[in-house]
């Protein structure tokens, strides 16, 4: 009698758990299906950085490798033509361009040029170039500030 009891207990636990498993089961697909159709409707936007941005971006590392260069005491080569694209590129949001935004860029300019044409102070031109990115993107955009820093030598 025992053991009918014992497997009758079994059987009905058995029962259950399964049901347990099923009502997991159909729990995990019902996510799956609202994950799906919410990503079908969303649709995928790729970053696209503008001109300004991609430009100062390779203003950036061009300026890496030139502090590197300027601390091991090599030659710094020639200016970086491209640099004076600063004027004409577009930038993400083209009510930045004004006056003041000219204005620092033509002392960026000023001070990248001058590192070539006076390498003897090179450390102190290239720094100044490094404070003309700062004062820009102190009022422009200073999300990269921090990042600029770390150009300085000092």
């Amino acid at each position: 009698m025992k053991l009918i009891k014992v497997a009758f207990l079994l059987v009905i636990l058995g029962f259950q758990s399964c049901q347990k498993d099923k009502q997991i089961e159909n729990t995990n697909e019902n996510l799956v299906e609202e994950s799906v159709d919410s990503s079908e409707n969303e649709e995928f936007e790729m970053y696209e950085m503008s001109e300004m941005a991609a430009l100062m971006e390779q203003m950036y590392v061009d300026n890496q490798r030139l502090k590197d260069r300027i601390i091991n005491g090599d030659t710094v080569g020639k200016f970086p033509q491209h640099f004076v694209k600063i004027h004409k590129a577009v930038m993400t949001d083209e009510h930045d361009k004004d006056a003041f935004f000219d204005e620092q860029a033509q002392k960026f300019i000023q001070a990248q040029e001058m590192i070539y044409k006076d390498p003897k102070n090179v450390k102190e031109h290239f720094n100044k170039g490094v404070d003309a990115c700062i004062q820009c993107h102190q009022v422009k955009c200073s999300g990269p500030i921090p990042r600029i820093k770390k150009l300085y030598i000092k």
